[in-house]
């Protein structure tokens, strides 16, 4: 049972819910990257999204784009971040997704960068634009590694096409909250409720739910029925604002206690 699997199998006995948090990699720098992992895992956080910086992230809200293009300027590259990753592994077990574009992986190599993702501690990946019938040519490599895939469901997948995004999913599956880019909506929490409760029907996988949730009472309403929450470009946005300030770690760790503490 890899790191995964685990964090959301405690979490269950715990009675809680997994707190996912999103991080721009390289945004203001790796070396911020590098200390905010340890210090957001000691404030709650269960789960961590590494997302690689690149230049037209599709799926991604102006906040995040705005981060990519500043961890871009800065020279963050994914040989980088897995490098950053490998040094954080020296000092903390928190699980890992590697969240990204296929066009960075394509360019290091697909079968290299399965090995070097496992060797620097990588838990699993999530490849934004790479739909499931277009992903075998990475994920025979990712799954010989022993990397779970994580799946996205958006809210206008069909129940047929559900059904098979999960039979090829593992670990979680990552449904998007709302329709549209990230951070730029607020979630409809029965909406939502109802699309989980279609997919919990087809999956034993942990489901977590993201894209626009920002707030502890979101967080609340939302983990009453999904295992895991993701929060993306609201701890960007926090990291911009305070990009500058001494206490720049312990303000966004505050906002993660905070958020954790509604899960529970």
């Amino acid at each position: 049972m890899g790191r995964i699997a685990n964090k959301f199998s405690f979490l269950r006995a715990e009675k809680e819910k997994a707190l996912i948090v999103y991080l721009t990699a390289g945004d203001p720098s790796l070396e911020v990257t590098r200390q905010l992992i340890p210090a957001l895992e000691k404030a709650g956080a269960d789960i961590l999204e590494i997302g690689v910086p690149f230049s037209d992230p599709t799926a991604d809200g102006p906040v995040i784009q705005a981060a990519s293009q500043r961890a871009l300027r800065a020279g963050t590259t994914l040989e980088g971040v897995l490098n950053m990753i490998s040094e954080v592994r020296r000092i903390s077990e928190i699980p890992m997704v590697l969240f990204g574009y296929f066009n960075p992986i394509y360019a290091f190599g697909v079968k290299p960068f399965a090995r070097a993702a496992r060797a620097a501690g990588v838990d699993a990946v999530l490849v934004v634009d790479l739909p499931p019938e277009e992903a075998h040519e990475l994920r025979r490599h990712t799954d010989a590694a022993g990397l779970d895939f994580i799946s996205l469901i958006a809210p206008t997948t069909g129940q047929g096409r559900r059904k098979k995004i999960v039979a090829a999913a593992s670990g979680f599956l990552y449904y998007i909250s709302i329709t549209g880019v990230t951070g730029t909506a607020a979630p409809e929490i029965e909406s939502i409720k109802n699309d989980v409760e279609k997919i919990r029907k087809i999956t034993d996988l942990p489901i977590a739910v993201g894209f626009g949730v920002s707030l502890p009472g979101q967080a609340r309403e939302i983990a009453r029925f999904a295992d895991g929450v993701v929060i993306g470009s609201a701890v960007v946005r926090l990291i911009d604002e305070n990009r500058k300030r001494p206490d720049l770690i312990q303000t966004v760790a505050a906002y993660i206690r905070e958020m954790k503490e509604a899960l529970k």
